[in-house]
């Protein structure tokens, strides 16, 4: 996950009914412990299954079907639930009994892992994992309670009606935002896509989700995080990072905060909406091996390379820095990019990792720049990652670099 403060001013992831219909959906099985709980299992996933196929065909009867007949309240939720999903295009969704909790006689706890997709956008899934509680009514199972699993969180659709707006390059969902809000958003990822693509010429979907919530409250709720660690934040990015070919990459969000983004002028929102585009694009070459300065300093350095902006205007803390004699010594650490800390801290940290992408692009060329990142990336771990990486395609080495770095900063900056 990534994210940008405004001040920087940058940031920190329906149509088609009958298409619906004709798409399966299917529940995975559970690992069997024995012959009650694999009994037990089955008649949960029959369950289950149908709940999935009335998703997909928009059928509320079929959907309510599945809940337990006296659950008054969790009936009416579940209608408005699926109300709210109405013009959201569903590609698939399927749900996986992860595991059988606790059973006693007719009831029984389970930990159920929903997946889904959004037709011509995703081409993996979103996954995120619910509690249910069942009740058995002779040979069938119903839902009588359905809650986000511990340390999970809640869709979108969960926050209220999802109005949808579709860009040349982008899906644009909002909950309680205006339809030409939704537009412009959509507008303006429409043109951080190509600027992107340029910048990263490996292939990625060149398509891109944007969730955009009612308040910076709901876009906590959809990351399972305390408000406060998100109110200066305008966006932040939401995916698996370093996926091999051994399991699917699962989809990237980019989640705007709509109080801080709608401070940012136009400037600052193609900034922020480009630089988690990039996020986007780069996924599959991030891994654990990428330090947070390179991931985030790329994402800038693709951001800003075709906006006519000076170094300093960029990087206003980390000018005054240099200029107050205070150069930095090192580049920034994983833990710099915290939003808890001190915002000129972290401004300085997102400066001065976009100054070192600055200065691999300009001395190096960009695509050394971006050959650099996937070698990062492509390493089986941190450690050694930056240096074999520098040695192999830049021809140099940390210290070297660092330094170069210092006095990159003191010429551009100082």
């Amino acid at each position: 996950m990534r994210g940008r403060r405004p001040r920087l001013p940058r940031r920190a992831a329906g149509p088609v009914l009958a298409a619906l219909l004709t798409v399966s959906a299917c529940v995975a099985p559970a690992a069997r412990q024995d012959a009650d709980t694999s009994l037990t299992v089955r008649e949960i996933d029959a369950a289950l299954e149908r709940r999935a196929a009335a998703v997909l065909a928009r059928d509320p009867a079929g959907y309510l079907d599945a809940i337990a007949p006296d659950a008054v309240k969790l009936r009416a939720a579940q209608r408005t639930e699926l109300a709210n999903l109405a013009d959201v295009p569903l590609k698939s969704w399927t749900y996986e009994v992860k595991a059988i909790t606790e059973q006693d006689g007719d009831w029984a706890t389970t930990e159920v892992e929903l997946r889904y997709r959004i037709d011509g956008y995703d081409t993996a899934p979103v996954a995120t994992r619910r509690t249910l509680e069942l009740m058995r009514d002779g040979e069938r199972w119903y839902v009588s309670a359905d809650r986000p699993a511990e340390g999970a969180s809640d869709q979108l659709w969960h926050q209220g009606e999802v109005t949808v707006v579709r860009g040349a390059h982008s899906l644009v969902l909002g909950v309680g935002r205006a339809q030409e809000e939704l537009r412009q958003v959509a507008d303006t990822v429409d043109l951080a896509v190509p600027a992107v693509s340029d910048a990263w010429p490996h292939p990625w979907a060149r398509r891109v989700v944007v969730l955009v919530p009612d308040s910076v409250g709901s876009m906590a709720g959809l990351l399972g995080s305390p408000e406060t660690s998100y109110r200066g934040i305008a966006a932040v990015t939401t995916g698996e990072a370093g996926v091999t070919g051994e399991r699917p990459a699962l989809a990237d969000r980019v989640i705007v905060n709509p109080q801080a983004y709608a401070t940012l002028g136009s400037f600052g929102q193609r900034v922020v909406l480009t630089h988690e585009t990039t996020h986007v694009a780069t996924r599959t070459s991030t891994s654990a091996a990428t330090p947070v300065w390179l991931s985030e300093g790329f994402a800038d350095w693709a951001a800003y390379r075709g906006e006519d902006r000076a170094p300093d205007v960029i990087a206003p803390e980390l000018t005054g820095a240099v200029r107050a004699g205070d150069l930095p010594d090192a580049l920034p650490d994983d833990e710099d990019f915290g939003f808890d800390g001190d915002p000129a801290e972290l401004a300085r940290a997102y400066e001065s990792a976009w100054m070192a992408c600055e200065l691999v692009a300009e001395r190096w060329g960009k695509e050394k720049l971006t050959a650099f990142y996937a070698a990062v990336g492509a390493h089986p771990g941190r450690e050694g990652a930056v240096e074999q990486a520098m040695a192999s395609v830049l021809d140099t080495e940390p210290e070297e670099f660092t330094a170069d770095w210092r006095d990159y900063l003191s010429a551009r900056l100082g």
